[in-house]
């Protein structure tokens, strides 16, 4: 028998205060196809969100849901202590994607796992609990990854295993660098760098920065900053995590990764990704060069990274978005849509900023006149979008004053432009 309580009431008698809920009334989401979602009362729903970057290429890809099909009829587990093709064909395309040389690469279960295992493997290999941050940024969940995250509204213990190190750089149009031009902020940022590590003791053991920080509001600073970081780090003997959970795969259109926007002095040692590449399904993962990898000197498994059921369906999502040039897609329909939100922000006092690149926009809404964020302007502008049938994110330093726009990579021009109206209307409504 179905239970008659409405599942609101349920979810908050039985899950924890503190796992939030979008919207006043929060709506269950029972199906999805392409770029839309229905929730259980039959409503219809533009997915600019794709479950926070997750739904990556599309609702029901036919060709994942046949991979994870497939899969789990001849076996759905084993765990990484046996020989898994799947896991072992994933890991070598995405070896092959990454840039880094002689890459190795380890299957995790989320983000959050995928930076607490580059955190393991850059305090081992250079015998340091060191970490530098970025301001405004977030890496996960775990007692390790709060420790780094430096926005104290996903930070809710400042205990830490780790000694963490707070550099400027990552947030171009606020803070005390922002009146200065790309350049000038670079070299001001580098400054700030070595400022820092001055007040290190010892040995740092690595950078961890997100190339677009997204629970930060897709903030980003100008490109080559962190290759700018990079130069100084490699004097120092300091690691570069570059954590791509949220720009990895296309998503940003002008690139694969994020850190290929910094590129100037190679690639990060590190880098760590999750989300988009199983399209829903869990996956997460580290890639390192050898030897970093390979420094830990005690037996490790994993018994459900690699699993042979979202392994199945991180091969064929990833062969998907390359055969169709979703990056691509990104880089065209992001533009266009882009385009369009700035005209749009032009004629909305609330909006303070449009930022991002590809299929990864964010809105920064304030007191008009002012630079105070608004959430409230946000939560509103969330509601309004809902109900005229768009779901959108939020995000923004601890104040969630950003609107979060991240569509699956195979959006068309069509929804870019049906998205973009519906979100018109649902500002103006403010």
């Amino acid at each position: 028998m179905t239970n008659p309580t409405p599942l609101h009431s349920r979810h908050r008698t039985v899950l924890p205060d503190w796992l939030a809920l979008y919207y006043k009334h929060p709506i269950e989401l029972t199906h999805g196809e392409g770029r839309h979602v229905w929730d259980a009362d039959g409503n219809r729903y533009l997915d600019f969100f794709g479950g926070i970057l997750t739904t990556m290429t599309a609702h029901a890809l036919p060709e994942v849901t046949k991979a994870v099909s497939e899969q789990a009829g001849r076996i759905i587990h084993s765990s990484t202590l046996y020989l898994n093709r799947p896991m072992i064909e994933l890991a070598e395309r995405v070896a092959a994607l990454s840039g880094i040389p002689d890459a190795r690469v380890f299957f995790t279960t989320s983000g959050t796992e995928a930076n607490d295992t580059a955190l393991l493997l850059a305090t081992t290999y250079r015998r340091s609990n060191q970490i530098l941050a970025m301001r405004n940024s977030y890496h996960g969940r775990s007692f390790s990854t709060v420790s780094i995250t430096g926005n104290r509204g996903w930070s809710p213990t400042s205990l830490s295993p780790l000694q963490t190190y707070y550099v400027q750089g990552a947030v171009r149009t606020r803070g005390p660098l922002a009146h200065l031009d790309d350049a000038a902020f670079t070299a001001a940022a580098v400054e700030d760098l070595e400022d820092v590590l001055g007040q290190a003791r010892g040995g740092v053991a690595a950078l961890i920065a997100e190339p677009i920080q997204g629970v930060g509001g897709f903030t980003s600073p100008p490109d080559g900053l962190y290759g700018a970081f990079r130069e100084v780090l490699s004097r120092h003997g300091i690691l570069w995590i570059s954590d791509e959970v949220q720009t990895g795969w296309g998503r940003t259109g002008d690139n694969f990764w994020g850190w290929q926007a910094h590129a100037q002095n190679g690639p990060p040692d590190i880098l760590t990704f999750a989300k988009g590449i199983g399209n829903g399904m869990s996956i997460g993962g580290v890639v390192a060069r050898a030897e970093v990898m390979n420094c830990l000197d005690s037996n490790s498994i994993s018994t459900f990274g690699g699993s042979p059921v979202t392994m199945a369906a991180g091969v064929a999502n990833l062969a998907y978005l390359l055969e169709h040039d979703l990056q691509g897609n990104a880089r065209r329909v992001g533009g266009m849509l882009l385009e369009r939100l700035r005209a749009i922000a032009a004629t909305v006092p609330a909006v303070r900023e449009l930022r991002g690149r590809g299929l990864m926009a964010g809105l920064e809404l304030t007191k008009p006149g002012t630079d105070e964020a608004d959430p409230d302007a946000a939560a509103a502008v969330l509601e309004a979008a809902r109900e005229g049938g768009l779901l959108l994110g939020k995000g923004g330093g601890y104040n969630t004053s950003v609107l979060r726009i991240a569509p699956p990579l195979s959006l068309t021009v069509a929804e870019a432009e049906e998205g973009a109206e519906i979100l018109e209307q649902a500002l103006r409504s403010i």
